[in-house]
């Protein structure tokens, strides 16, 4: 009958061998009811057995058997398993039992006969510190695994600062194989200067019992930044004191790069806020500069010099209008208008602009090939990345600095140049005679947000914009640097198919024969109206003007003879697409014209023929047409 134990188990599994059948017997009936037991008569049948069974917990064994001696087969049962075990003998040998304690590692030696509770409970004992041994097993495996899977560096350390535990990425990071770093401090493997910060950090999250959380920027080797968060974790004991402190330090470069670009983008978002309603009221202002001018120039008397003043007034204002297309392209995305275009000629244009913007402490050299080809690129922002990379290199002079723009053809084997394929390209090129560019920042330039200029004087879009207008175009950028002796860039675009036409086409004459038709003009700028209206009566055409949409509404209802509605866009209290809205509900067959001041298209409504401000004459009359026409369908 078996005996009940103080100790309860879980069924577990008891491995009992002896060759004497009724000592199995009697040891299979004692626990037979709290655990599973296999029994063997000899020896090399418990081997087998074990080899079968893992999950043996417990081995009770007699000491004296036929094959071999009890510490004997304890000692080869420790190669294929774990389980504790327990020596039975009847004899007194002190030989026998120290041989089972070194080779079997036997956790009790009993004597013959014993006494049923004490085995009883030695064996519960003996399997609920097997229980505590595989949990701490399963503990290990699973701190090992985390440790050594995870990207993070893991260190553990007493409270003196020495290592007690690390992972292989934080040896790594040392410098030193894990074991090698056992029992040393951090600041035997990094600089004093970051030691005494790992160690202030350390300091603090001791003493105040709770994480400190630092983030730490580090310059790599190739010159990239690094960031790392770090966190320095005490653990207490039961008493509450500082037993060890463990370390994870986490890189999170791609979190950082991430917050910096939406930063950006919110700037930049705020920006094109900023700059679409700047543009709205300048190119209205434009409008009726321009429109004013082009007037007063064919109201003028014929002379020569008021004739070159207003055509440089005229010059100046689109110039003006040219500049709020600049300053809208850093702020929105813009698809690339790609045609052929003559390269000497925009930076021949650009001469003023550079001037201006440069300053007078730099001299600026043109070598521009004669004969160039045709590039196949969007212009306007072609000017602008001419413009980005010479205030770069005017930036990388000191005062007297030499800039240099010059042009070639350039015929491109294939795989000569990273990045492009072999064919014919206009080769752009803006050289400085500043420092140059040292190579671990030379590696990084065109990375988009890279500047190693001071906080609030770069952002480090110039290079990635001409880069990505480049790649857009079926070019590259190269970029050679030499410290101390300066730095060129070479913008390459291809070659376009077709050259471009010169540019200086006269103004298209107003059709006679173009019809006549009755215009309301809708405009709450008055200057822009006034402009307006007198083209529109130049053309012959009848005009009624409204300042606002409500009148215009009252205007309409009255004069059944309107044929077209020109409205601005932006306008207090109603807006030219409400207006005109409400204008097709009244009059169904009536034409419509927008009029908008925005640059960004994505401002303006759809299904409406648009204008965009500052327009010609010629290109207000085009438009009109097509309005009539359309009112006529």
């Amino acid at each position: 009958m078996t005996l009940p134990s103080e100790m309860t188990s879980t069924n577990g599994t008891i491995l009992v061998v002896d060759d004497e059948p009724d000592i199995l017997i009697a040891l299979e009936d004692l626990f037979e009811n709290d655990y599973r037991v296999l029994t063997a008569s000899s020896p090399v049948q418990a081997l087998d057995i074990l080899r079968r069974e893992p999950e043996v917990a417990i081995i009770i064994s007699d000491q004296r058997m036929p094959e071999m001696q009890g510490d004997e087969f304890l000692a080869k049962a420790r190669s294929v398993s774990d389980a504790e075990a327990i020596l039975l003998t009847g004899y007194a040998d002190l030989k026998a039992v120290i041989g089972a304690v070194n080779k079997g590692r036997i956790m009790a030696y009993v004597p013959k006969p014993w006494d049923p509770t004490a085995l009883s409970n030695m064996v519960a004992a003996a399997y609920q510190r097997r229980l505590l041994a595989r949990e701490l097993d399963t503990e290990r495996a699973l701190l090992h695994g985390l440790m050594e899977s995870t990207g993070d560096l893991i260190s553990f350390k007493d409270p003196e600062g020495r290592f007690v535990r690390l992972n292989a990425g934080k040896a790594k990071s040392l410098g030193c194989a894990a074991v090698d770093c056992l029992g040393r401090k951090e600041r035997d493997y990094v600089s004093p200067e970051r030691a005494a910060m790992i160690e202030e950090a350390e300091r603090r999250a001791i003493e105040a019992r709770q994480p400190d959380e630092v983030i730490e920027e580090r310059t790599l080797p190739d010159g990239k930044t690094q960031w790392l968060l770090i966190n320095h974790i005490p653990i207490l004991d039961e008493q509450g004191s500082v037993a060890n402190l463990a370390t994870i330090e986490r890189d999170i470069t791609e979190r950082k790069l991430m917050e910096m670009r939406l930063r950006q983008a919110d700037k930049m978002q705020a920006l094109g806020t900023l700059a679409g309603g700047v543009a709205h009221d300048f190119n209205n202002l434009l409008m009726a500069v321009l429109g004013s001018l082009d007037l007063a120039s064919r109201r003028a008397p014929d002379d020569p010099r008021l004739t070159r003043l207003l055509q440089n007034a005229t010059y100046a204002a689109e110039r003006g209008a040219s500049l709020t297309q600049r300053l809208l392209s850093f702020s929105r995305q813009r698809d690339l208008r790609l045609q052929a275009v003559d390269v000497n000629q925009v930076i021949t244009g650009m001469s003023d602009l550079l001037t201006r913007t440069l300053g007078g402490v730099i001299r600026i050299e043109r070598h521009l090939t004669d004969e160039l080809w045709a590039a196949m690129v969007d212009p306007d922002q072609l000017e602008l990345a001419i413009l980005n990379l010479c205030i770069n290199a005017r930036d990388a002079m000191a005062e007297n600095g030499v800039l240099t723009l010059s042009t070639r053809n350039e015929a491109v084997e294939e795989d000569r140049i990273t990045d492009l394929a072999g064919g014919d390209y206009v080769v752009i090129s803006v050289a400085d005679t500043g420092m140059g560019i040292p190579p671990e920042v030379l590696a990084r330039v065109l990375e988009p947000f890279f500047t190693t200029k001071e906080v609030g004087k770069g952002t480090g879009l110039g290079l990635p914009m001409v880069y990505g207008l480049a790649q857009q175009s079926g070019g590259t950028v190269t970029i050679h640097s030499t410290v101390g002796a300066g730095t060129t860039v070479e913008l390459y675009l291809s070659r376009a198919a077709k050259a471009q036409d010169d540019g200086h086409h006269e103004e298209q004459s107003i059709a006679p024969d173009a019809p006549k038709v009755r215009i309301l003009l809708v405009d709450d700028d008055a200057e822009v109206r006034t402009v307006t209206a007198a083209y529109l009566n130049e053309m012959g055409h009848r005009v009624v003007e409204a300042a606002d949409g409500s009148s215009a509404l009252d205007i309409l209802k009255a004069d059944d003879q309107l044929d077209v509605l020109i409205a601005d866009f932006a306008m207090p209290g109603m807006t030219g697409t409400e207006l005109a809205d409400k204008a097709r509900e009244v009059r169904p067959g009536l034409g419509i014209l927008l009029v908008t001041g925005y640059a960004d298209p994505k401002r303006v409504p759809d299904g409406y023929l648009m204008l965009h401000k500052p327009f010609s004459r010629t290109d207000l009359a085009t438009k009109v047409g097509e309005a009539t026409k359309r009112g006529q369908k």
